[in-house]
């Protein structure tokens, strides 16, 4: 009791000191001065609920026990004997968006765009074990191909798709090569400042990509090359909704917008799925248990390192294509550090190696804080104190991968 009465009273302090500058701090303007009015009873009330928290932690720590012995593990993919239930949940959500209002559709769009995001970092972090810090900058070059193009050349969203995803693989491919004697935190140090090098280049490069403005004006993508617009671009050429005799409604392109994310999600997900089925999936996994072993077994570390770092950063290309399209919009603060730590906590909160893990956890951290949008100044610290609780209390993930394995019988 004694012992726990004193880690009780460590972390009261520790908490005022973090507390304090965040919370009980507050500066208020009267005239010409600034005027520093501290709410010390917020610090007093974050102090006594932490102290009290440790002193009942052993009973507090029960439930989630149990919680935790009761969440599932899944196979690493979805399994193919669920046949049904995956053909219902894709028909949900088909289905959903024609019956959803226009706010929640464009959110799920957003969840789809990181659904992609982290099912390609997953190939990296999850399956070949290489962290990555720098996944946001593949997703800036395919963004910022698909505006090049259509800026510089006129090409349309259709066209530029395809070359997003290929420029992005051949980042991660040139990306591959200083990495390949690297492993765990140097690895990380040169992946992060291969992102940042990206967006020091974005912002520097001005008669090219426009510098800190970026480049405006980014067009929709069509259907079968016709235009979801009020009005057509060019003269003479009728828009989708005067061919089918429509009143023309904004709804309808968020609607295509989100079908679109989709479909795209649904064949990352289906790529990555069958690419772990086959032997370079296994390779990957041999890579991320023991690299000397995996050599030993005449595999060669260089070109799987090499895969997953180009097939991780296509999958990022084509959702950079696809942001840039459903934005209108590109400029270099669209693709910041946070941003790679958002999608790297996603695949860590799902469950590294996780497909539907990380799916799962796409949605919950998207979908909260647009729904807590009361707390948007705290946001951030939220984000911090809930992966904290999370590394504490389940640190697999919420759904962790279930590796395939063989019990002998004693």
């Amino acid at each position: 009791m004694q012992i726990s009465f004193k880690n009780a009273f460590i972390a009261a302090i520790l908490t005022a000191v973090i507390v304090t500058p965040v919370f009980g701090l507050h500066l208020t303007r009267q005239g010409a001065q600034t005027i520093m009015a501290p709410n010390w009873h917020i610090v007093m009330i974050a102090m006594a609920v932490v102290f009290v928290g440790q002193l009942l932690r052993p009973w507090l720590a029960l439930p989630f026990k149990a919680l935790r012995g009761a969440l599932p593990v899944l196979p690493a993919s979805p399994a193919r004997g669920n046949k049904w239930i995956i053909a219902l949940a894709i028909a949900a959500a088909v289905i959903w968006p024609f019956f959803g209002g226009r706010s929640s559709v464009d959110i799920a769009t957003l969840v789809l765009i990181y659904v992609m995001l982290a099912l390609g970092l997953n190939i990296v972090v999850g399956f070949a074990g290489l962290l990555d810090l720098g996944f946001v900058g593949f997703y800036a070059v395919g963004a910022y191909t698909y505006a090049l193009l259509y800026h510089w050349a006129g090409w349309g969203f259709w066209e530029a798709l395809p070359l997003a995803g290929a420029m992005s693989a051949l980042f991660g491919f040139v990306l591959g090569f200083p990495v390949l004697r690297l492993r765990g935190d140097y690895l990380a140090i040169v992946t992060l400042g291969f992102g940042e090098i990206i967006r020091l280049l974005l912002i520097n490069l001005n008669q090219f990509t426009g510098g800190p403005d970026g480049i405006s004006g980014v067009p929709k993508p069509t259907v079968f090359g016709m235009e979801m617009a009020r009005r057509s671009s060019e003269e003479g050429v009728s828009t989708f909704h005067e061919i089918l005799g429509w009143t023309f409604n904004n709804q309808h392109m968020v609607v295509y917008l989100y079908l679109m994310a989709l479909l795209l999600a649904l064949i990352t997900l289906g790529v990555s799925t069958r690419l772990i089925r086959m032997p370079v999936g296994r390779a990957w996994e041999a890579l991320r248990e023991d690299e000397i072993a995996c050599r030993s077994l005449g595999l060669n570390p260089t070109r799987i390192k090499l895969s997953a770092f180009t097939l991780g950063a296509m999958f990022a290309g084509f959702g950079g294509a696809f942001f840039a399209a459903r934005q209108g919009l590109v400029n270099p603060e669209s693709f910041t550090f946070i941003e790679s730590a958002l999608i790297l906590a996603i695949v860590v909160l799902g469950g590294m190696g996780s497909q539907v893990g990380v799916i799962l956890a796409a949605i919950i951290l998207t979908v909260l804080p647009e729904l807590a949008r009361e707390f948007a100044e705290y946001r951030m610290l939220l984000f911090g104190l809930v992966m904290v609780l999370m590394m504490m209390w389940r640190p697999q993930g919420l759904l962790p991968m279930k590796r395939p394995h063989r019990e002998l019988k004693s």
